[in-house]
């Protein structure tokens, strides 16, 4: 069975008439002032790699508790930058920050707050920016579409895996037909976690991701690895996701862990999701994708990031490999196919990024090609489409699994607009005009 909501059908109606154009190009700014809401573990990051670039000003830090923006602040003094103003202490003092003559509102907060303070940043006149996952219910995915569209302002998902040097090559051998046409994908974001989730004091801030884990099952986590790929096939940009099914396995390895290292009432826990969720897409222009979700079980790191078409295919886990025929590249041909189709992000700002950091460098690209399109007006690789179609698959395979894998619609965010809007191309920067400092 289909499933469809009523808010989807109305929300549709009422904008088919005169739907708001796609979001592209907003005007150009020249010194970017930024405020950041969030300064644990990806928030930290962020300061430091906004700091390297010339043309952002940190105006405001925020954060729940002092001493992370005491942290935050000895980065920007240590980085020879001006004192930003501080927010903490509520849980509603971000509000502040966002009232401040900002360009931007930088969000790595705990995933619930991920929609409400871009919208609210939105609703007053800032471009928002938020880490994975923006939003944790289809509701709150067309909140963001709506919002965007109302006030014509940027919202882009952080999703720096779009960014990684080999996800960058896949993309660009994509566009250059070197797979052919494209009929299947894989991603995942597989990932041990269990001691980090469970930790109540230097881990996420007040257990937030182990609540999320215990009163949901399903993909908690889709985009990491569904970004890459669904770049790759064009969704949002003359393809969509269609529907989806999913299902989990039997909950075991995090209360194996638990009993293991003495957290007994972690141990027998009723709600807590599946160890591996399974949830397969199905896209307008016939593909299918696969994508996982397990941060329990005991195994290698994996984002699987595979794509196969009528000429050849590629992964790059458990080791990068490419077959364009029965066989896989050899270490050599893999090298010469890294030379001949290395992106223009890479060859330009790879060697940079990765002494900056953040993740092998994929961060700072993601971060120093945000500024360079807000800057220069150009519009986002990520739009606050691609936010909400990746995230969907959160509450989306949620419901599946509650309706023994049910068959489930994936709402059209762009009202129809994907038959139209033009594929991502193969983009590049010129640091002329984005210095990088300090380095």
């Amino acid at each position: 069975m289909m499933n469809a909501t009523r808010t989807d059908f109305l929300r549709a109606a009422a904008f088919s008439a005169a739907a708001f154009p796609m979001l592209g190009n907003a005007k150009p700014v020249g010194k970017i002032r930024v405020g950041i809401v969030g300064l644990g573990m990806r928030g930290k990051g962020a300061v430091k790699r906004l700091s390297k670039i010339q043309d952002v000003e940190i105006v405001a830090l925020c954060d729940l508790r002092e001493e992370m923006v005491s942290r935050a602040a000895k980065i920007l003094a240590d980085a020879g930058r001006s004192a930003a103003q501080t927010f903490f202490g509520t849980e509603e003092v971000w509000k502040d920050l966002v009232a401040l003559d900002l360009d931007l509102v930088y969000i790595a907060a705990p995933w619930r707050w991920h929609t409400p303070m871009c919208v609210h940043a939105m609703k007053n006149g800032k471009h928002a920016a938020t880490e994975v996952p923006s939003a944790t219910s289809v509701d709150e995915c067309w909140e963001l579409v709506d919002t965007a569209e109302k006030t014509g302002k940027h919202c882009m998902q952080l999703e720096n895996c779009c960014y990684d040097f080999f996800e960058l090559q896949t993309l660009n051998m994509v566009r250059q037909g070197v797979f052919g046409e494209l009929t299947h994908a894989e991603g995942a974001y597989i990932h041990t976690l269990c001691g980090l989730i469970a930790k109540e004091d230097g881990g996420y801030q007040g257990q937030w991701r182990f609540h999320q884990n215990n009163t949901k099952n399903g993909n908690l986590y889709p985009t990491h690895g569904l970004g890459p790929i669904a770049q790759c096939l064009n969704i949002n940009r003359g393809n969509r996701f269609e529907h989806l099914v999913s299902m989990s396995s039997q909950q075991a390895a995090f209360t194996a862990w638990a009993a293991e290292n003495n957290k007994p009432e972690m141990a027998a826990l009723e709600n807590y999701r599946g160890d591996m969720n399974t949830t397969l897409i199905k896209c307008a222009k016939g593909q299918t994708v696969m994508v996982q979700h397990d941060v329990s079980t005991p195994r290698p790191y994996s984002r699987i990031h595979l794509l196969q078409g009528t000429k050849g295919m590629v992964r790059k886990y458990p080791e990068p490999r490419i077959a364009l025929g029965h066989k896989w590249q050899s270490d050599e041909q893999m090298k010469e196919l890294a030379a001949k189709y290395e992106h223009p992000l890479s060859r330009t700002m790879g060697a940079i990024a990765k002494k900056v950091g953040g993740h092998g460098g994929m961060d700072f690209i993601m971060d120093y090609r945000l500024i360079y399109c807000l800057k220069n007006g150009l519009p986002l690789d990520q739009d606050v489409y691609d936010a909400a179609a990746w995230s969907s698959v959160m509450p989306l395979s949620i419901k599946s699994v509650a309706k023994d894998s049910d068959r489930i619609k994936v709402p059209d965010f762009t009202r129809g607009k994907w038959k139209t809007n033009a594929s991502l191309g193969i983009v590049d920067v010129d640091p002329a005009k984005l210095p990088v400092v300090g380095m």
